[in-house]
């Protein structure tokens, strides 16, 4: 599922001349039982791309990571599958993984497993931990293995309201994508969309969305999306005004980008899904 050393542990096979192997440790609870190794159930591809998470052994599984291009190459085969199963673009969830984890090296990642910056937030049941982030001693979820990070990641950005609007964007758009998700409250950072933009330009991470795209995933989604899409704010707009334009609703325009409250500004992009312009 994942290249090399996640791969290996995905499918069980003998951990021969892989990188992972080398660089894959155990958590504080693991020392004193030395180098035991991690026995998983084969996991077997699912008609829907949606692949089987490994079994939970109870065992914390670190990835000792060394550079951005070890990561990259690490965990793009599972961010590629985990396109085909909920649409996200595997270049964004890439480039949020770098970005959020420090490229698996950062504290947070270390400690949790938590590559995506996910706090607990009302409902989780899970492990966690305890993280300072905007404020001092956030809880944040924590994951016994990397891969149970990015499907939460995935169903995070799938189940809740407020991302609704990015799934009716262009699958291989991830520049309106990483706006979305700065749009829709996901980071703090101002800068958040144009480090994203950078991290998958200066590694080309977008290539791995047209291998997913190739194998036919998404190619439905993007053929409905209308040419003229995107409504540049202007002075003396309202949303109602922008709504009346496009004969859709300040609700429908609202829950397509991600928008709380009644507040646009001036050179502010909407994604508009319509094709029906009131000239």
């Amino acid at each position: 599922m994942i290249r090399k050393g996640v791969w290996v542990i995905v499918l069980s096979i003998l951990f021969v001349g892989c990188k992972a192997k080398k660089r894959t440790t155990y958590g504080d609870r693991q020392k004193d039982r030395g180098k035991e190794s991690v026995r998983i159930k084969k996991a077997h591809k699912e008609d829907n791309g949606l692949y089987p998470l490994p079994e939970d052994t109870g065992k914390f599984v670190r990835f000792e990571i060394s550079s951005i291009s070890e990561y990259i190459e690490t965990f793009s085969e599972i961010a590629q599958f985990e396109m085909k199963a909920y649409g996200i673009p595997a270049s964004i969830t890439l480039a949020q993984g770098l970005l959020e984890s420090g490229f698996g090296r950062g504290e947070l990642a270390k400690k949790t497993n938590n590559h995506f910056g996910i706090k607990c937030h009302t409902g989780w049941k899970g492990d966690y931990d305890f993280h300072d982030d905007d404020e001092r001693g956030e809880c944040f979820r924590k994951y016994n293995h990397p891969m149970y990070s990015y499907r939460d990641h995935s169903i995070f950005l799938a189940n809740r309201s407020r991302y609704a609007f990015l799934f009716n964007l262009p699958i291989n758009d991830y520049k309106r994508w990483a706006k979305g998700l700065k749009q829709a409250g996901y980071a703090t950072d101002k800068r958040y969309p144009q480090k994203l933009i950078q991290l998958i330009e200066q590694h080309r991470l977008y290539k791995y969305d047209k291998v997913v795209i190739r194998e036919g995933y998404g190619k439905k989604d993007m053929a409905a999306i209308p040419e003229r899409s995107i409504y540049i704010v202007k002075k003396g707009d309202t949303l109602y005004s922008i709504s009346r334009r496009y004969l859709v609703s300040v609700d429908e325009l609202k829950r397509w980008n991600g928008i709380i409250g009644n507040t646009i500004s001036i050179g502010q992009e909407l994604f508009i899904n319509s094709t029906q312009i009131n000239k």
